[in-house]
């Protein structure tokens, strides 16, 4: 496959559609094909549009209120994902940046998860998150990173003003050089032996401690929430030229032979 000309042109000719093309791991694959049998490749396609950071920020500057954005690094699970846009809609975030590369995408399972929230929160997809990070910051937002070893705990951490909360992934947590990017690494104090929590967890905890501090602070009884306020885009909906298509090819190519050919959700087999 690696030197098959129609299989190269059909690379090429994605990738001059806008879709990004990633080369993963067989372990991969099983992972975003639920363990079905397939070929050495699989195209996902997106539950919802994402647009870029730059129409997120000019979105957000007459909230009326200090915008709130959650941003995840390496967060390769869906159903976390799914969970993480969740909880940020829930609490009143204002929009979710995650990377292009080694990042869950847009899948049916993560809208699934997300329970309908896709459809009102806006999802930025970055090609660089540090890059980016750097790029909120020059935009007057202050970047806190969550990790174990931070040196302020959530209930001390000031929460005020533009802010990004950053995730990291399930299993490493924030990379080295995103903890560099960060303001101010927080962290949740956990009394039991487990020693961390779950990434949509921790995320839901810390815009939750937002939400605390802000909107919920004289809410009492049965006393409504106030309404939510949305980034305002282009005419109300995402600009077409800010639209990025959230297409994606996964591929191995020195895959074992398959066993047999079975469709799986979510995904297109493609015979060499």
């Amino acid at each position: 496959m690696r030197s098959a000309a129609k299989f190269l042109q059909l690379l090429r000719d994605a990738k001059a559609s806008g879709v990004l093309v990633e080369e993963v791991t067989w372990a991969r694959l099983g992972q975003i094909t639920g363990g079905s049998v397939h070929q050495g490749i699989a195209l996902q396609t997106a539950a919802s549009e994402t647009l870029d950071l730059d129409s997120l920020i000019d979105g957000c500057k007459d909230l009326g209120e200090p915008p709130l954005l959650v941003a995840l690094d390496g967060v390769t699970d869906p159903h976390n994902l799914g969970a993480v846009v969740r909880s940020a809609e829930a609490m009143g975030a204002h929009g979710v940046v995650i990377p292009q590369r080694r990042s869950a995408g847009l899948t049916g399972s993560t809208a699934k998860v997300a329970a309908g929230a896709l459809e009102h929160l806006p999802v930025a997809r970055v090609v660089n998150l540090n890059r980016s990070l750097e790029k909120l910051k020059d935009a007057g937002y202050r970047v806190v990173g969550l990790a174990a070893e931070g040196d302020v705990t959530l209930t001390d951490v000031d929460l005020s003003g533009p802010l990004v909360l950053v995730t990291g992934s399930e299993d490493q947590g924030l990379s080295l050089l995103t903890r560099r990017h960060c303001d101010q690494l927080v962290r949740i104090p956990l009394r039991g032996i487990t020693p961390s929590l779950n990434a949509s967890v921790a995320t839901a905890l810390c815009v939750y401690e937002v939400a605390r501090r802000n909107w919920m602070k004289d809410i009492h009884g049965q006393a409504p929430s106030p309404p939510i306020k949305r980034p305002r885009l282009v005419g109300g909906e995402v600009a077409a030229a800010a639209v990025v298509q959230e297409q994606r090819i996964e591929l191995d190519l020195d895959p074992p032979k398959p066993t047999a050919d079975l469709e799986f959700d979510q995904s297109i087999q493609l015979s060499p």
